[in-house]
């Protein structure tokens, strides 16, 4: 007689909309505009002056600007990695291009989830976060008609 495992329930996938506004607590960041991209791969944040260091033990870390300037939430503050990779990432455009892949926490319905951003520079673009579909994977269902699901069931929970 084979007894059968019995699998555990999958967790309820939340509906986000085609944008939404997180948070990026470990970099200081509330309420920031995403955009929801289920054609990327991975999710990218706006960052300025990225540059690799080398600091006098011979180890190296990354330093930028996040956002820049002429961002309404730009703060000021250099920002410094030392962990960190470097690897090859394909941009809307189709074009290879190497990026620095940092993790962070990303928070949506009050749920912190750690995930991977590349940094880019986005100032072309209109969202200075681009959520990709590696962290959207098992967890959110996308509802393009809609946006700001997530602080809308936010903003419900706190009353």
């Amino acid at each position: 007689m084979r007894v059968r495992k019995q699998k555990s329930p999958k967790p309820e996938k939340h509906t986000i909309g085609r944008r939404e506004l997180v948070s990026l607590p470990e970099l200081g960041i509330e309420e920031i505009e995403a955009k929801i991209d289920t054609g990327a791969y991975t999710s990218a944040i706006h960052c300025s002056n990225i540059h690799e260091e080398t600091l006098p033990d011979g180890s190296k870390l990354i330093a930028l600007d996040l956002l820049d300037p002429s961002h309404p939430q730009y703060n000021h503050k250099k920002l410094e990695f030392r962990e960190y990779e470097l690897r090859e990432i394909k941009s809307s455009f189709g074009e290879v291009q190497e990026r620095y892949v940092i993790r962070t926490k990303i928070k949506f319905f009050e749920e912190e989830i750690e995930a991977e951003f590349s940094l880019s520079d986005r100032s072309d673009m209109k969202y200075p976060v681009l959520i990709g579909r590696k962290l959207l994977k098992n967890r959110f269902v996308v509802d393009v008609a809609r946006k700001n699901i997530a602080r809308k069931s936010n903003i419900k929970h706190k009353q």
